[in-house]
């Protein structure tokens, strides 16, 4: 049986508090988001929340029952909601309830089942959830009126949209998949480079030595171990993707190996998909969040990592060294691209949470990537 808000978060769970934990701004923690919904109702949807939507510091959001095949992505701007300028792209309707097969170079626009209902000072940032991005589904989040992708702004109250764009492989999708995650945020915390060097220095966020300007920097790995593949390429025309199967595909039926190169280095081809790992492992202390920000478009023509977030606890144990390597997606734009072994590819930026979760990543809650190396998404059966 399916666990829903009313037994997850009880019938008198933090009614009517204002409280966020040990910090007022910040980023929200499970079970804060559980007083978010069930008191407070910022975050709202037309059939329950259920429990396991629920991360450390995020929530899934649900795929509804329709999605819209559209000519073109968009963003609604200041003075249009998303169903008005449907109108103007629309193409045909696609019923979700039984599934439906969403292919590769088309754009949909799906209403999720939740919808936001945000006051002055509570805000949100959208990502693809770790396993969309893996097998390159470029999905974003878009709001009425929004001027910026991934964005719920303060005072926001309205639908919410994914628009979902499967660049490589064909996927079947139905009502209640989930393919983005959501962080909602009180205040506008700030954290300098001054914090997160304070950070490093209490408790070690990477291995080795820590590049921290803007953020904490990450590096590719093409020497790999040993001599063990250093990443995947994915192949073109393959079968479907069941977004919600979990161990069920063949890798080498979707993947090429990527093999190391004794000089170190490897060529992206043009507009070709890749997972690759970080030289670095990783460690998120359970009172923090990170994001990979977008790769600086001066320094390389490839895009790294549509899935940014990482939520506290990942690649984290008091007391040891980072456990856990960044999977990184990568695809190179309109020319081929030489990257060179310990090249940085990306920068993590972090945040304070308001308070640490009951339960950090890895912690008996089904993560799918605690302690990762080179690692495919949950789809595809363990190598």
């Amino acid at each position: 049986m399916t666990e829903t808000a009313e037994t997850l978060f009880g019938q008198n769970a933090g009614e009517g508090s204002e409280h966020y934990g040990r910090f007022s701004t910040g980023i929200l923690p499970s079970h804060v988001l559980k007083r978010l919904i069930r008191a407070r109702k910022e975050l709202l949807a037309t059939e329950e929340i259920e429990a396991g939507q629920l991360q450390p510091a995020s929530v899934d959001l649900r795929l509804g029952p329709v999605a819209y095949r559209v000519r073109a992505s968009f963003l609604p701007g200041p003075n249009a909601t998303v169903e008005g300028k449907l109108r103007s792209v629309f193409m045909h309707e696609i019923d979700l309830t039984q599934g439906a097969v969403l292919e590769t170079g088309c754009v949909y626009i799906v209403p999720l089942l939740e919808h936001a209902d945000f006051s002055a000072r509570i805000s949100g940032t959208a990502n693809p959830k770790s396993s969309t991005g893996r097998i390159d589904v470029f999905t974003r989040l878009i709001t009425d009126y929004g001027q910026a992708f991934d964005r719920i702004e303060a005072n926001y109250r309205g639908p919410l949209y994914a628009e979902i764009s499967p660049r490589t492989f064909p996927i079947l999708v139905r009502k209640g998949s989930r393919l983005n995650q959501l962080r909602i945020r009180h205040g506008s915390p700030q954290f300098t480079d001054t914090q997160l060097k304070r950070l490093h220095a209490e408790t070690p966020l990477v291995s080795g030595d820590a590049d921290i300007d803007n953020g904490l920097a990450l590096s590719i790995d093409l020497k790999g171990q040993e001599g063990a593949r250093i990443g995947w390429r994915a192949k073109r025309h393959t079968g479907l993707i069941d977004v919600d199967e979990r161990d069920a595909l063949d890798a080498y039926l979707f993947w090429d190996a990527v093999e190391p190169n004794p000089a170190g280095f490897m060529v992206l081809d043009p507009d070709e998909f890749y997972i690759l790992v970080s030289r670095e492992t990783v460690a998120i202390p359970y009172d923090y969040a990170a994001e990979m920000v977008p790769f600086n478009p001066l320094v390389g023509e490839f895009r790294v990592h549509y899935a940014g977030f990482f939520d506290p606890g990942f690649g984290f144990e008091p007391g040891h060294p980072p456990s856990a390597r960044a999977v990184l997606e990568v695809r190179s734009r309109e020319v081929p691209f030489i990257l060179e072994h310990g090249q940085i590819i990306g920068r993590l930026v972090f945040e304070r949470l308001t308070d640490p979760p009951p339960e950090g990543y890895g912690q008996g809650i089904g993560s799918n990537y605690q302690k990762q190396g080179l690692k495919l998404s949950k789809h595809f059966r363990p190598l």
